[in-house]
């Protein structure tokens, strides 16, 4: 089905943040917009102003009647939702198109030069970075992203001169495999989702099918050190990118009084004085990343570092909600032990003498049971730890599998508790607090603001 034989568009997940990007960008383009969620959150409340018809109970009666013809109808998937879901087998028993999201996103780069950032993680705030800098640039670009971009206040970018649009590529469920990329950075391959992959051998294949869609004339972008032997097709340049070293990395690094600084090195010149709107240290290679796929396509050294300075993060990635001497808040969406490690040196990195907390909601029974140990490790990183209960998402209990076994796992010695999430501001009132982090891809961000107004309050 062609995009301009399309009238209505209906979504099976409507609210989650990769599908209300799309919801978004047909909303733009005219057409019906309806679909279901399983709850209501501040994002699909804002998507229903923007125009999208949004219900929350599983039940054919509530498809409008606008969604009714399968001949102009194209309904949207996302990948967490079950088979036996009763919208779905309605469309599927009336013979509807049905795509993933994935493949609409692979529809719509066919037409553009897609832009993509892949890896286990540091593809939201890479992808995130790359859009906010070409938008800002003579080059612009359309962006679908896998967070809110502050900067914008949302997460789809929309222009009707630039030939590029920048994408989230997900490796969940192998959706990337849809994309066509010009370019794409790879931040990172460790192993995840072993729900859907089974084995790490068959995730690194998974990426290596990924970096043979690259189109002839476009680049890959590698983080130097990656387990990835990649697959490009004939005519695709390989680029290596890493903090410190490869084709694209940063020297003359200065970390101080809260702000970052650095050099950016590229293939035939340094561009002086990069200074990080968000300075966390993670951010320096994530920085690196974007900023070599947009300079090879024609950014200017002024532009990139008026995109960087300016570039506001991303909701709930190193996402500071208090930020003073006596107090600092933030919450970060690390929920892979990778990210979570890479989140706490970075914090450490910037509070040295201060005493940090982290609140850890794991996400998923399967990969709390796969890494529970290096769950443990990661955390064991923090000063004190605050175990929610896990947050199960689209999976049923694994019997023996609770937060317990990180718990157990955590270096001895260390200030450590499990509590349920109703009772964690109840926890934390006591708690002397210097640095606060919330960490977690679950349902842990709906207590923020809570937790926010209490310690401003104290």
């Amino acid at each position: 089905m062609e995009i301009n034989q399309i009238k209505s568009v209906y979504f099976i997940g409507a609210g989650g943040i990769g599908m209300s990007a799309l919801v978004r960008y047909f909303l733009s383009k005219g057409k019906y917009v309806a679909g279901y969620d399983r709850t209501p959150s501040e994002l699909t409340e804002k998507l229903i102003e923007e125009g999208a018809h949004i219900h929350y109970t599983e039940d054919i009666k509530l498809i409008p009647t606008e969604c009714l013809d399968k001949e102009s109808t194209l309904v949207i998937l996302t990948p967490a939702i079950p088979e036996e879901h009763a919208e779905l087998r309605y469309f599927k028993d009336n013979n509807f198109e049905i795509q993933k999201r994935a493949q609409v996103l692979g529809t719509i780069t066919r037409a553009s030069k897609g832009l993509c950032a892949a890896g286990t993680h540091g593809k939201t705030t890479t992808s995130t970075m790359t859009a906010h800098i070409l938008y800002q640039s003579k080059v612009g670009c359309t962006a679908f992203l896998g967070g809110i971009a502050k900067n914008y206040q949302s997460n789809l970018l929309l222009s009707d001169k630039s030939e590029f649009t920048v994408i989230e590529a997900d490796e969940f469920d192998r959706s990337f495999h849809w994309l066509h990329p010009y370019m794409s950075v790879i931040t990172s391959t460790d192993p995840d989702h072993l729900d859907i992959y089974g084995t790490e051998e068959a995730y690194l294949e998974s990426f290596e099918k990924y970096t043979s869609l690259i189109q002839p004339g476009g680049s890959l972008i590698i983080r130097k050190g990656v387990s990835l032997q990649p697959k490009v097709q004939e005519g695709v340049t390989v680029y290596t990118y890493s903090k410190e070293e490869g084709d694209f990395h940063a020297e003359n690094i200065r970390i101080g009084n809260g702000e970052i600084f650095f050099d950016f090195v590229t293939p035939t010149e340094t561009i002086k004085d990069i200074q990080l709107g968000v300075p966390v240290s993670i951010n320096i290679e994530n920085g690196v990343a974007a900023m070599a796929m947009c300079w090879l396509n024609g950014v200017t050294a002024e532009e990139l570092k008026s995109g960087m300075a300016s570039f506001r993060g991303v909701d709930r990635r190193f996402d500071f909600k208090i930020k003073n001497d006596k107090l600092v808040f933030l919450s970060d969406y690390a929920h892979h032990p990778s990210e979570i490690k890479q989140s706490v040196t970075s914090i450490r990195d910037l509070y040295q003498d201060k005493k940090i907390t982290g609140v850890f909601q794991p996400h998923l029974y399967s990969r709390t049971n796969d890494f529970y140990k290096e769950f443990a490790e990661s955390l064991s990183l923090l000063d004190e730890v605050i175990l929610l209960d896990i947050y199960p998402a689209r999976e049923l209990p694994i019997p023996g599998v609770t937060s317990k076994l990180i718990y157990d796992n955590l270096r001895e010695g260390m200030e450590k508790c499990m509590c349920p999430k109703e009772q964690l501001l109840e926890v934390l009132k006591d708690k002397q607090i210097e640095v606060l982090i919330t960490l977690g891809a679950g349902d842990i961000d709906n207590y923020v603001g809570d937790i926010q107004k209490m310690l401003e309050n104290r």
